[in-house]
């Protein structure tokens, strides 16, 4: 990704450690919509933990872009496929889908803005920007803001809760399955990915 280097690595280390619990919370959870959600939440973080590393550390260039794209295209029809009813609520679903189309979108802006030399010079058709298509851009970037300001909405009176011993979870539960943590993880990845969209 462009941007300050500074930025890059804070998105690494957070998208990383985001990624890291929820693979954690993935295997703490019985098979079904719980275990499923974990899973494209863990591969969520650790692409946009990859994908936000400096270009001057790593360069991507050639096989990162379109690698990126394939693996969040799939993912992205994989959250829209019908599932069995209790698998999965139809908004996180959507959400994910959302988020993962998002990933390709930057994958093929990174692509275009690479073709033809480390920096934005030649190579690119008339009208074609390095970061992308601006109103596209501005669309997911509402979607996202409006996404964090409503995580960090609900996460609110989870952790006040939690403070006198409600919103734990369920009895015998693990930290890593309190349901305020897994807000707080969904809130991180909403932060990254619109730094990330600001840093296209």
């Amino acid at each position: 990704m462009h941007g300050p280097p500074l930025i890059g690595w804070l998105l690494v280390v957070l998208c990383a450690a985001t990624g890291g619990y929820c693979l954690l919370q993935m295997r703490g959870e019985p098979p079904g919509a719980g275990r499923r959600i974990a899973g494209a939440e863990a591969l969520m973080g650790w692409g946009m933990a990859v994908m936000a590393v400096p270009s001057t550390v790593l360069d991507p260039r050639p096989w990162g872009p379109p690698a990126f794209a394939a693996v969040f295209a799939v993912a992205a029809v994989r959250a829209m496929l019908p599932v069995p009813r209790g698998m999965g609520l139809p908004g996180h679903r959507l959400h994910h889908a959302v988020g993962a189309l998002a990933m390709v979108y930057m994958a093929l802006a990174m692509m275009v803005g690479t073709t033809g030399g480390h920096h934005h010079s030649g190579g690119m058709a008339p009208g074609r920007m390095a970061g992308g298509v601006p109103l596209l851009t501005g669309v997911l970037l509402v979607y996202f803001a409006v996404y964090v300001v409503r995580s960090g909405l609900r996460l609110v009176p989870m952790t006040d809760g939690a403070v006198d011993g409600a919103g734990a979870g369920p009895p015998g539960a693990g930290w890593s399955r309190r349901p305020e943590l897994r807000h707080a993880c969904r809130l991180s990845m909403g932060i990254g990915m619109f730094a990330m969209l600001l840093t296209l």
